[in-house]
């Protein structure tokens, strides 16, 4: 190395000696393959010295000390003229930091003229870290500087710096910078400049200097606005003058870069809209650091460090000396591939002879290392480490450490002439450890095929092996956290067959591994042949360099960093990795592929006889294979040596600079260029969507010739332009644009290399124009930035974010984002900046926030809601909903999201059936295991409210079911509050048919648990449950008229809470309840009912107690007590055995009916009384009151609802911390009858035969009349084997049978659609004269509300278009409508000669869209071209793409068309036939299934499928590429007419067909033979429907349950039992051909229809 750099254990020893050995080093970071570097990535230890996973990181670059160089002198001329403030630590230090305050200031008038003198002044001031610095006296009349560039430097210094504090290095220092880091209060003071600035109010010059940094209004490099931190430079916290006079930088540590995306998840960057959102951003900091005179002069992908977001921070200060970059002298070109020494710049370094023998050069150009291993000039070791290197490993990063492999497995002492003890390199250690037998079954059972996971060497691995010398906090957090030393392999044997990983450099380089420096731990025992570790590594080394290895050593190559990482070739090798499962998730480590062909093996290792044949075939194959791989040696500079010669002095750049500056000053921190009243409004006019459509290559062409007329000021800017070119060139190839062979041709005669060929138009000019050869001829960042090549919405989300991404506290970042789309910034942007705005936002409002930024975070909700689309509402807004009603605790968010109106508001957006999946049973979920009592309330109006919309199927299996199903878990009050209310709102009919056989079903199954010899814990909990559904019982029985009481709950010796008192092993605390419910059911009754109905069935419970012996005790219960997290008594209750039962119920019995009445009807009373007398000194007293001695708690205290409560309870006199709660007016005016126990029935001598008609009759007339109860399906055991919540999916268990029925139309019913809300069905068939009629139906009651009647012949497949309320229907053509008026609103046919009533019979005003469009061909697997679309082709079936708004149609000649719905207009035609064909496939059936990946189109971005998926007649299916057209693949999916599609998983396409069969493809797979075949079906499939893992198909006249879940047989195939519908009412079998499905999950219904018109509910 021609500048030496100190190994990693020296810069470790450095870094621990600089900060009291406090701060814990965890890597180091190198460009180089080797542990050498300036820079490591360090962390603080938590309170107790123990390293935690989720400690924040730094990295610290150590600049050695240079009197020449500027940046030592600014710190050393700041620390000597502040010596106090410098050496300041502990507390002292936190006021230097905090208390000062960080605004960054520049001492300049604002005057413009005034900024020369201001830098030429000695007395003139510059600001850092709040701490001004003066420039006079700062020594520069000593260096090398004249008097315009030192104060250049400083200037460039303080800029680039402006936030560092500057000072002497210690660890109270560095715990002063980590926690001004991460408490955001560094630059918080701008956001809230920039939010006073927002609202209106005087804000300061801090918010227009930041303006004026990302643009506004309008990017200028000759200003320099005012000493701020461009929010996309890395910012520099501390300069920290260590001992030795060096410099420490502090930086925080971004989890990725941007080559780490590019490597890893190129994914992450999800769409073109995404690369230009990033290269604006690199722009941007690229214009500022030019405006500044400085040239970044090394910009490429490792460089651009990425947040968890993708913000982009431009690092520039990642070299040994920052003088690289500010212009110093003594820059030295280190691109030479020369060889030389390698060791430690450190002189008494440890480990210098570790390395003294290595040659490998500092270079990692591919071509030079790789011939040079080839040749056998460079070691297998430091081949090996290259590779390593281009891989991304990272030395000492044990997440990520480099690998080797084991090449013997100790058993003997290598020897080369014999076969015994060396590793077959030709498998992975994973397949030698695992065998093949279970990689095979691994890759044939995994979901994801794979045989081994995504990583060949673990951090469990890499910390086992190097145990005995890591810390043992390192050792708790990654390998176990209770350290125990017998558990590490104590010799290198065991190590190896312990282990499946592969090995580590250090085992071939360093013997002081093997040595314990921990106690109980042994040293690492060597194998027997080896007499010491010192001897072993060599011997081990040798190993690694033999012949032996070398032979075969291409092949592990293959495996670890080759081909037979992907594709067949990782099949055959078994060497198939687990796949990412987010692939649009950045990563920082993962897998790279270096190669694509074989490694080629060493030369002179594999022949014997080496003839000139033989050693030119290996030079071809080497020469073709580093061809291939020159993608390993990127270029995004010049040749540095070139660079070098072309480039101009420092003092030359910047002295022009300067001149420039003189005659035209910048303006440091003023005003100019902004208007005079500049305000929210200003800035809503600045992030403004334009109607600009997709961007035109014209526009972007004559904007390319007048950049040619541009100049730049310096070589360094237009190296720096070049730089980023290839960059984003980089971005869109997924590779690089230059190696050095291919730059050299270029830069000689101007040859673009090849990739160029391969960009898109747009980007390929702006490539051209950064890449040009005349340095001047390139454009400037200023000119990129304001170029057509960025749309608007790149600006306005760039604007709006940037803010966001100053280092400043979560709170102000909230409120600037609340108060700016509060004023209408989202609607300003578009509906595509906004979605690109939601990451940066929405992480904002999900951690603990105070009330006041709970009512920005909900503002900033509800704004996204209204702007987004409803695709991405449900990707972005819904997830992180989930995520606060999740938090436990208080949370003042969470209650207002659990305000009905916010509810509605995504009702609105989305529909009801992403808030029923995603968002309910979380509101469910709030209300049990401890809910916080305010959350527990709003969730409660919340279910309450929303119930008579959602309608009674919905509201029974999603509230009432869930909700019943948490009884016994921890079901707050509210939760029962929630059911009892419900049944009030819904009436009467809806609480005797759902509820109450529910509560009766739950009893009966406690009942027979509680006689079952099950566990104490099954005990308690049926008693928690039984005692939940008294109380609900005890709740409703205030709804319900008193005959109804009778009928239902007591008649038929079936009253619930006798039946509970009659359970003599219950617990006591259950007893108590029932107890407690029995008198509200009397008294709900009267005393005249209660003697007739309710005292027999107490006879014999009162005998029971009267007989039993006082000291006695029910079986069991003998000092058992329950606790229940109920409203309890007050006082000590004096019920403690089952014979205090009778005073629960004597005293309160003699009260409602009389002493008198009570005697006549208790045989036993006398006994009893002398019991009450004795035991609890109650007797009865004539004059009619109750002896107040010990049962004053009865009556007036009992558990639940007290009998006033209905009457009582109003949801508005909820008011939670501020919130408040009403009813909507329209279930209020609807319902109010319901809320109050209501005096209908009055006359308690009415006949039972009058009571029963009059039900009848009101039956009929109530909505959902025909919905059964759930309970008929009730499976108790099941329900009491149930400890999860109500977020797990209940199962549906399908009964088949038919519980409504309706003629709809007069022949066959082709088409079923239901909408989101489940209550609203559209069914296509033939009308009369075999018309196609479309018909809608409201389920509440089940008529026909409306019906479109515009078809002349026979629909055949109908699509319900988003919630915009518009629909599609198909006839041959498509017709689409309006749903609420049922007129047409465009018409949509292909030409067709043969038709001509298709367009005589269309009316004027309508549009019609018979015209050709433009047509993509789709060439991959088909005859690649259509010219037109066939004569009276006619579509034969539909499918909606909501992302796009977007309708796709099948033909009859097997094409398919796009329809634009929204802008009623017809787009491409694909065409995907086989050329072989003898007659074109009608195309049957259409599917796709949506992936996270955006798609921009038109300025436009949505969420696009990967895939669209066609079936055929002739029983093929297609999958053609949803972003080319092309036929990805075409296979013979069934015999016969394919019926059906559906996409369940993104990777599973199910199919059915005329064959009698369903089939399910995995798509990773071959499509040669299905993952399953579903057989059993008698006759053709014509159809199906999905409800999670379930199918329900139908075939003529029955229906088939099958299960994706299910396992399969040896074939792959599940049986069906086909079954017949029969009618619930009569049990008549149904005999109609079933012709159509539909499943509505959410009512756990599914809807046939019939070929005979009919449509059937069914359950």
């Amino acid at each position: 190395m021609e500048e030496k750099e100190a190994c990693f254990e020296c810069l470790q020893r450095r870094i621990e000696s600089d900060f009291s050995e406090q701060l814990v080093f965890s890597y180091g970071v190198s460009d180089s393959s080797l542990p050498f570097g300036s820079s490591a990535v360090v962390q603080m230890p938590n309170s107790s010295g123990e390293l935690s996973a989720s400690a924040s990181q730094f990295v610290l670059v150590y600049l050695p000390s240079d009197e020449q160089d500027c940046l030592s002198k600014y710190v050393e001329e700041y620390i000597n003229e502040n010596p106090v403030e410098s050496n300041k630590s502990g507390s002292a230090g936190r006021q230097s930091l905090e208390g000062n305050g960080v605004e960054m200031k520049v001492n300049v008038g604002s005057d413009k003229n005034n900024l020369s003198d201001s830098l030429l002044n000695k007395s003139s001031s510059l600001s850092n870290g709040g701490r001004k610095a003066s420039v006079g006296g700062m020594g520069y009349e000593n260096g090398s500087c004249d008097h315009f560039s030192w104060l250049s430097y400083s200037r460039t210094i303080t800029a680039l710096a402006p936030i560092a504090y500057v000072g002497v290095c210690s660890y109270s220092i560095f715990e002063e910078l980590a926690s001004s880091f991460l408490s955001g209060n560094l630059e918080d003071h701008i956001l809230c400049s920039l939010n006073l600035l927002i609202q209106g109010k005087a804000s300061g010059r801090d918010s227009l200097n930041f303006l004026r940094l990302v643009g506004i209004p309008s990017f200028d490099e000759n200003s320099i606005p005012g000493c701020l931190r461009h929010p996309n430079i890395a910012p520099i916290l501390g300069l920290l003058k260590t001992s030795n006079n060096d410099i420490n930088l502090v930086l925080p540590k971004t989890p990725y870069t941007l080559e780490n995306v590019l490597h890893y998840s190129p994914n992450a960057l999800m769409s073109e809209w995404h690369i230009r959102f990033l290269l604006y951003q690199l722009l941007s900091a690229l214009a500022y650091l030019h405006g500044l005179g400085v040239a970044h002069g090394n910009i490429c992908s490792s460089r651009v460090l990425l947040s968890n977001s993708c913000w982009s921070w431009l690092s520039f200060c990642d070299k040994p000396r920052l003088g690289v970059n500010l212009g110093s002298t003594d820059r030295k070109c280190n691109g030479s591939s020369t060889s030389s020494r390698v060791n430690c710049c450190i002189g008494c370094c440890s480990s210098q002879d570790l390395y003294a023998g290595l040659m490998l050069s500092p270079s990692l150009d591919w071509h030079s290392q790789f011939y040079r291993w080839w040749r056998g000039e460079l070691s297998n070791f430091e081949y090996l480490l290259f590779l390593n290197r281009l891989a991304g490993r990272r030395w000492g990063d044990h997440t990520f450490h480099p690998v080797m492999p084991w090449v013997i497995d100790f058993s003997t002492k290598p020897d080369e002439n014999s076969d015994s003890g060396w590793r077959d390199l030709s498998k992975s250690k994973w397949r030698l450890a695992k065998g093949d037998e279970q990689l095979d079954f691994t890759y044939s059972t995994s979901e994801v095929p794979h045989h081994v996971s995504d990583e060949c060497l673990s951090e469990l691995a890499v910390c086992s092996y190097k145990a005995r010398r890591l810390p043992l906090s390192v050792l708790r957090m990654a390998v176990r956290s209770v350290y125990e030393p017998n558990e590490y392999p104590s010799t290198m044997q065991r190590l190896y067959q312990w282990t499946p990983d592969e090995c580590i450099p250090e085992f071939y380089s360093d013997p002081r591994l093997f040595y314990s420096q921990h106690s109980g731990m042994t040293n690492l025992a060597v194998p027997s042949w080896a007499d010491s570790p010192e001897e072993f590594v060599k011997l081990h080394r040798a190993a690694l360099e033999s012949n032996r290895v070398s032979c075969y050593i291409h092949h592990w190559i293959d495996i670890t960093f080759g081909y037979k990482m992907s594709g067949q070739a990782a099949i055959d090798a078994k060497n198939v990795m687990l796949s990412s499962s987010e692939p649009t998730k950045p990563r920082s480590v993962g897998r790279r592929q270096l190669f694509t062909q074989p490694h080629p093996a060493r030369r002179g290792v594999t022949l014997q006889n080496h003839d000139n044949t033989s050693c030119l075939e290996e030079l071809e194959e080497a020469s073709a294979f580093s061809e291939h791989a020159r993608h390993l040696s990127p270029c995004y500079n010049y040749d540095k040596e070139e660079f070098l010669k072309q480039r101009s002095s420092p003092e030359e750049f910047y002295l022009n600079n300067l001149n420039q500056n003189a005659l035209n000053p910048p303006h440091i921190g003023n005003y100019h260029g902004f208007p005079s009243d500049v305000d929210s409004s200003y800035l809503l006019e600045c992030i403004a969507e334009e109607d600009e459509g997709s961007i035109g290559y014209q526009e972007l062409f004559r904007w390319r010739q007048k950049t040619s007329y541009s100049r730049l000021f310096s070589k360094d800017a237009a190296t720096d332009i070049f730089s980023l070119g290839c960059l984003l060139a980089d971005l869109y190839l997924r590779r690089p644009l230059f190696d050095s062979t291919s730059l050299a041709m270029y830069l000689d005669s101007g040859v673009l290399p090849g990739p160029m060929l391969e960009l898109p138009p747009h980007a390929k000019l702006l490539v051209e124009a950064c890449i040009e050869k005349e340095w001047k001829r390139r454009p400037s960042a200023k000119s990129l930035l304001d170029s057509p090549y960025f749309p608007q919405t790149v600006k306005s989300a760039y604007l709006f974010t940037a803010p966001l991404q100053l280092i400043a506290n979560d709170g102000s970042k909230l409120c600037y984002a609340a108060n700016f789309v509060k004023r209408g910034a989202l609607k300003t942007m578009g509906t595509l900046a906004a979605e690109m705005c939601v990451s940066y936002c929405l992480p904002l409002v999900v951690s603990p926030l105070s009330d006041k930024e709970a009512e920005w975070a909900h503002i900033l909700l509800k704004e996204f809601i209204k702007c987004l689309t409803p695709q991405a509402v449900k990707k972005y807004v819904l997830p992180t909903v989930q995520k606060i009603l999740q938090t436990t605790g208080y949370s003042h968010l969470k209650v207002s999201l659990l305000q009905d109106t916010f509810v509605r508001e995504i009702w609105n957006r989305i529909g009801k059936q992403s808030y029923l999946e995603m968002i309910h049973p979380l509101v469910i979920s709030n209300l049990y295991t401890s809910p916080h009592k305010s959350s527990a309330g709003a969730a409660s109006v919340l279910l309450i409210c929303s119930s008579e919309e959602l309608g009674v199927p919905i509201t029974v299996n999603q509230t009432i079911l869930p909700l019943i199903h948490c009884f016994g878990k921890g079901l707050c009050p509210d939760g029962i509050d929630v059911l009892v209310r419900i049944g009030g709102l819904l009436g009467e009919c809806f609480v005797v048919r759902q509820i109450l056989p529910l509560l009766k079903n739950v009893a009966g199954s406690c009942f027979n648990t509680s006689y079952m010899n099950k566990p104490e814990p099954v005990q308690s909990w049926s008693a928690l449950v039984l005692i939940d559904c008294l109380m609900t019982l005890d709740g409703l029985v205030a709804f319900l008229p008193r005959e109804v009481v009778v009928k239902e709950l007591i008649e038929g010796q079936s009253c619930l809470p006798v039946m509970v008192l009659m359970q003599k092993h219950l617990e006591i605390s259950v007893h108590q309840v029932a107890s407690s419910t029995l008198m509200a059911i009397c008294q709900r009754i009267g005393p005249e009912l209660t003697v007739l109905h309710v005292l027999p069935q107490l006879k014999e419970i009162f005998d029971e107690l009267a007989f039993s012996p006082e000291s006695s005790s029910s079986s069991g219960s003998v000092g058992r007590s329950l606790k229940i997290s109920r409203p309890k008594v007050d006082g000590e209750s004096p019920v403690a055995s089952r014979m205090d039962i009778v005073l629960l119920l004597y005293p309160s019995f003699a009260s409602l009916l009389g002493i008198e009445k009570l005697r006549q009807g208790c045989a036993t009373w006398l006994l009893l009384e002398q019991f009450l007398l004795r035991s609890h000194n109650w007797k009865w007293e004539y004059p009619g009151e109750l002896s107040r001695s010990g049962t004053e708690y009865v009556i007036a205290k009992r558990p639940g609802l007290s009998k006033g409560s209905a009457s009582e309870y109003s949801p508005a006199k909820m008011l939670l911390n501020g919130v408040g709660w009403s009813i909507p007016q329209s279930q209020g005016s609807r319902s109010a009858k319901n809320l109050m126990p209501q005096k209908r029935f009055t006359n308690i001598q009415q006949s039972a035969v009058e009571r029963h008609e009059k039900t009848s009759s009101f039956l009929k007339t109530e909505p959902w009349f025909w919905f059964p109860s759930p309970a008929a399906s009730w499976d108790g055991p099941d329900f009491l084997g149930r400890f999860s919540g109500p977020k797990d999916e209940f199962p549906w268990k399908i009964r088949a049978s038919v519980i409504s029925s309706i003629r709809a139309h007069h022949g066959a019913l082709r088409s079923l659609a239901v909408c989101q809300d489940e209550s609203t069905v559209f069914t296509a068939g033939i009308g009369q004269g075999f018309r196609g009629t479309v018909q809608k139906w409201d389920l509440t009651r089940i008529n026909c509300v409306s019906g479109y009647h515009g078809h002349d012949e026979v629909v055949n497949d109908i699509c319900i278009l988003s919630l915009s309320g518009r629909m599609a229907s198909c006839d041959g053509t498509i017709h689409v409508w309006n749903s609420q008026t049922g007129k047409l609103i465009s018409l949509f046919s292909e030409p067709s000669l043969d038709s001509p009533h298709l367009s005589s019979s269309l009316s004027s005003p309508l549009k019609v869209h018979t015209e050709h469009s433009d047509m993509l061909n789709s060439n991959t697997l088909s005859s690649g071209v259509l010219t037109s679309a066939l004569d009276g082709s006619l579509y034969t079936c539909m499918h909606y793409l909501e992302f796009a708004e977007m309708l796709v149609a099948g033909t009859g000649n097997g094409s398919l068309r796009f329809i634009d719905v929204s802008r009623g207009q017809k787009l491409h035609l694909w065409k995907g036939e086989f050329i072989e064909a003898p007659f074109p496939s009608i195309v049957s059936a259409i599917s796709s299934r949506g992936s996270d990946k955006l798609q921009v189109d038109g300025g436009g971005a949505f969420a696009s499928p990967s895939w669209i998926a066609t079936g055929l007649s002739s029983g093929h299916c297609k999958l053609f590429d949803f972003r080319s057209g092309n036929v990805i693949a075409s296979w013979r999916a069934h015999d016969g007419y394919v019926t059906k599609l559906a996409t369940p998983e993104e990777h599973l396409l199910i199919s059915s067909s005329h064959d009698k069969t369903l089939r399910i493809w995995d798509l990773r797979r071959n499509f040669s033979s299905p993952l399953t075949v579903f057989k059993g079906h008698t006759d053709a499939v014509s159809g199906f429907s999905i409800w999670g893992q379930d199918v329900i198909s139908i075939s003529k006249n029955k229906i088939g349950l099958s299960s994706l879940s299910k396992f399969t047989d040896e074939d792959g195939q599940q049986r069906i039992t086909p079954q017949k519908l029969y009618m619930a009412d009569n049990g008549i079998r149904n005999v109609s051909v079933l012709s159509s499905i539909c499943i509505l999950p959410f009512s756990r219904l599914f809807l046939v229809g019939t070929e005979d018109g009919y449509m059937r509910i069914c359950c």
